[in-house]
């Protein structure tokens, strides 16, 4: 069996990566600050959570301007441009769609008016569930779940917006962690579960800054406060930052936050994900003990775990793989003999370091088998002895509904197959999995605090349909 070969239009940048996170979210209070460039700066560190769409909104007290396009942050925005923006508070997004098509009408901030003659601006990370529900209620059908939001916030003209939120985050199903602001005030809430991570930063002269991830606050110069709470809306102005609570909290945070999504350098929860991801590492050594020759990571996801599967092992560590770094979301249209080269284009083995070499190669996940499949034959034209593939995730057997852009059940390849199925179709010598409770350990949260439907197929937040989708065919080797 032949891997599926490279189509035309292929986009390079998704080439060796794992399951797509859909954005990340920006949002800043901080009067007599050039708040649209330290937005820049915060999306410009959010960067890998979404690279379709970028946009920022600023108010200036009397009325809100949105500057969004598709692209990444850096195409979107110029100088000129965010010189133009002036005020105290902004929003800011950077989108990779799980629902609606990558085009600027859903990039965001989504702007509306309000019947009161005022503006909001909004940013959602994560994934509501019951979207077509909430959107009986709207005049005009919507064509994402952030629009519908905004436009629910956006309709009644006898409450503030503080108050719109109270009354409409009950409502909402699913992951949502959201910024959005009027012309005077920024919110930040987060849906009961806090699937998606927001965190909270005070900027040394005194403002306030709220981010999907701390390296959004870093960036800007901002110290990390604390987490915005499952289930908790904040407030921002002039008055500082003030609290209230619409739902109880649940806590089920994402596993694969963790495993994959965010940055090596975010910290949250009481916990660092560099040091959970070395001991992710360090539980696949324990677990999966080989005799080989030296651990190399497959850029950029498994490194901090490749570095801890080596320490643990006594193993030497290596960059057997170089990752092209100037392979950008461009879209090409590869001969048919660059078609079969597949991942060769974003990844390249060091000849001198596997050759003659017994490999462990450590990697975040395996989605569909392609990539691993051919990262694998690469090596061993490089002339590799042996290929031991590590994961540090379990198999992943469900869809993901809260936000990570995974496949359908058929189209996953751990839906289906054993693990030693799917090590023959990778060709690997052998292939381990860390176990889900070894995974867990490696995260400061209990397993009642973590989302792990992925995993296990326990989703903490009921699925409309979903047990219309258990019924999944059989894997086909011809479509992987």
């Amino acid at each position: 069996m032949r891997p599926e070969p490279l189509e035309p239009g292929v986009d390079l940048a998704t080439l060796g990566e794992g399951p797509r996170e859909e954005c990340g979210v920006f949002g800043i209070y901080a009067p007599g600050e050039d708040v649209a460039r330290l937005t820049y700066f915060g999306l410009f560190a959010l960067q890998h959570r979404g690279q379709e769409a970028a946009g920022i909104a600023v108010s200036d007290g009397r009325r809100i301007v949105v500057h969004k396009d598709t692209g990444l942050v850096s195409q979107v925005f110029t100088d000129t441009g965010l010189a133009a923006l002036e005020g105290d508070l902004a929003v800011g997004h950077c989108r990779y769609s799980t629902t609606g098509g990558s085009t600027w009408v859903n990039a965001q901030p989504q702007y509306r008016e309000t019947p009161a003659g005022g503006g909001l601006a909004l940013g959602h990370n994560g994934n509501l569930v019951n979207t077509a529900e909430l959107a009986r209620d709207l005049d005009q059908p919507p064509t994402n779940d952030s629009e519908v939001m905004a436009s629910l916030l956006a309709r009644d003209a006898d409450v503030s917006l503080e108050e719109a939120i109270v009354r409409t985050a009950p409502r909402l199903t699913g992951a949502f962690s959201v910024v959005v602001m009027d012309e005077h005030r920024l919110y930040a809430f987060r849906d009961a579960n806090g699937v998606r991570p927001l965190q909270i930063g005070r900027l040394p002269a005194g403002g306030w800054v709220v981010a999907s991830e701390t390296a959004g606050l870093d960036i800007v110069g901002a110290v990390y406060v604390r987490d915005v709470a499952p289930g908790e809306l904040v407030c921002i102005d002039d008055h500082g930052l003030t609290s209230r609570r619409f739902a109880p909290s649940t806590p089920t945070y994402c596993l694969f936050e963790w495993v994959y999504l965010a940055r090596p350098d975010h910290r949250q929860d009481g916990g660092s994900v560099l040091f959970a991801r070395r001991q992710m590492g360090r539980v696949l050594a324990r677990e999966s003990p080989v005799d080989a020759d030296i651990v190399i990571p497959v850029p950029e996801a498994g490194r901090d775990a490749a570095a801890g599967y080596a320490a643990e092992a006594g193993l030497p560590f290596a960059d057997g793989l170089v990752k092209n770094r100037y392979v950008g979301r461009t879209f090409i249209q590869p001969s048919q003999s660059l078609r079969e080269l597949g991942i060769r284009l974003k990844l390249s083995p060091v000849r001198e370091v596997v050759e003659g070499k017994r490999l462990v190669v450590v990697d975040d996940s395996i989605v569909r088998g392609n990539t691993s499949r051919q990262l694998i034959a690469m090596l061993r034209a490089a002339g590799a002895a042996e290929v031991h593939m590590r994961i540090t995730s379990p198999p992943i057997a469900n869809p993901c509904y809260y936000g990570i852009d995974m496949a359908t059940r058929a189209e996953l390849i751990g839906a289906d197959l054993t693990v030693d199925e799917i090590r023959d179709f990778i060709d690997a010598d052998s292939l381990h999995y860390i176990s889900l409770d070894g995974l867990i350990g490696a995260t400061p949260h209990q397993r009642k605090q973590l989302c792990r439907a992925c995993f296990d197929g326990e989703y903490p937040i009921p699925v409309p349909g979903e047990h219309e989708h258990l019924a999944q065919f059989k894997f086909d080797f011809d479509t992987v």
